[in-house]
């Protein structure tokens, strides 16, 4: 099954280079990262800012931001300047190196996870063979990030939320990594365009209304388990127990403020977006949608992911550290083991 054309080479035909100078292709590659970026964190801008006090408020019947603009939209801004603005305060006793690199490094796997995603319309940077095991690999990185702001913050709070997020992420990982195995025997790839491409198909038709068939349609259950995991993959409630405020202050990012404290929260909001950008990819048919451009289709499905997290936050007590561990290791790596091998059981039967 054929691909559509990589953003880079599409960028390279419309102004009339030849994509297969390899320094043509880097530089176009270059330019195709950053516009999708820019479109990134105007995205985290406007959710992570503004939406994320709009919603909360709607959800907890409270006034958000209303002052600055039209529907307080000018907070954005205004936060942006006074954030940049603060003194970096850097504690004694930190290790600087790691201090610096760890939320650098959140960042940059959440941005790079996005270099995999079909976007809709050619609008994707790369298509390896091994798409969907590299989008893992890459949201796991953030991993190490957290390790390392927890223990180089000289701080014992930090370090509590460091050692949190790696008992989290081991639980939890695993069960969403085998989740999404079972999505790829399905499609029988790991490339995302053809994952995305196998969900094209009717599934039924219910009342003159076809159901496509997304792979939440198809095994609604592991849907569900993939939901459960990530939203403690990106640390929301009940799952956010490495930042924990009011048992462990701020958790891994106590002791960051100004530029480094705009990274550290940035990184949060990309890795909801990711996390909704896996999900809307292999469960919910990527850009695909009726009459409107696939963009805006694969926008809605991730901010409608991104808006259950928010809603998860306001509405679902966080839990114990033992009890995270328990429901990781006990119950969604068992369903999630029962779910591949079901899957397996079925794929072998169809073919």
């Amino acid at each position: 099954m054929q691909s559509e054309t990589p953003l880079p080479d599409t960028l390279a035909n419309l102004l009339g280079l030849d994509p297969s100078n390899p320094l043509v292709l880097f530089v176009m590659a270059v330019v195709a990262s950053g516009v999708i970026a820019s479109g990134l964190l105007a995205l985290v801008a406007v959710s992570g800012i503004w939406g994320k006090r709009k919603i909360t408020a709607a959800f907890t019947d409270r006034i958000a931001v209303n002052r600055h603009g039209p529907a307080g939209i000018l907070i954005i801004p205004a936060d942006a300047l006074r954030l940049l603005s603060k003194e970096l305060i850097v504690p004694e006793g930190v290790d600087r190196p790691a201090w610096d690199l760890g939320p650098l490094i959140m960042v940059f796997s959440a941005l790079a996870g996005f270099a995999v995603i079909p976007m809709g319309n050619g609008i994707q940077i790369a298509d390896p063979e091994t798409g969907l095991a590299y989008v893992f690999a890459m949201a796991s990185v953030a991993s190490l990030g957290l390790v390392m702001a927890g223990y180089s913050s000289n701080n014992k709070y930090s370090f509590l939320g460091g050692l949190r997020a790696v008992a989290q992420n081991l639980a939890y990982e695993i069960p969403l990594i085998l989740t999404g195995m079972s999505v790829a025997l399905f499609a029988g790839t790991l490339r995302l365009s053809e994952i995305v491409a196998a969900q094209s198909t009717t599934l039924f038709s219910l009342g003159g209304l076809a159901i496509p068939s997304w792979y939440a349609f198809v095994n609604p259950f592991a849907f569900v388990l993939f939901m459960v995991a990530n939203l403690a993959e990106v640390g929301r409630n009940p799952f956010d127990i490495p930042e924990a405020p009011t048992e462990i202050v701020a958790g891994w990012q106590t002791e960051y403020s100004s530029v480094y404290f705009v990274l550290a929260y940035l990184s949060e909001f990309i890795h909801i977006f990711l996390g909704g950008a896996i999900i809307a990819t292999i469960f919910l048919g990527g850009p695909a949608g009726p009459v409107l451009p696939g963009i805006v289709w694969f926008l809605i499905k991730i901010v409608g992911i991104y808006l259950f997290t928010q809603w998860a936050r306001s509405a679902i007590p966080r839990v114990r550290i033992d009890q995270l561990i328990e429901i990781g290791w006990k119950g969604l790596l068992v369903l999630a083991f029962a779910n591949l091998l079901l899957t397996a059981g079925i794929v072998g039967v169809i073919a």
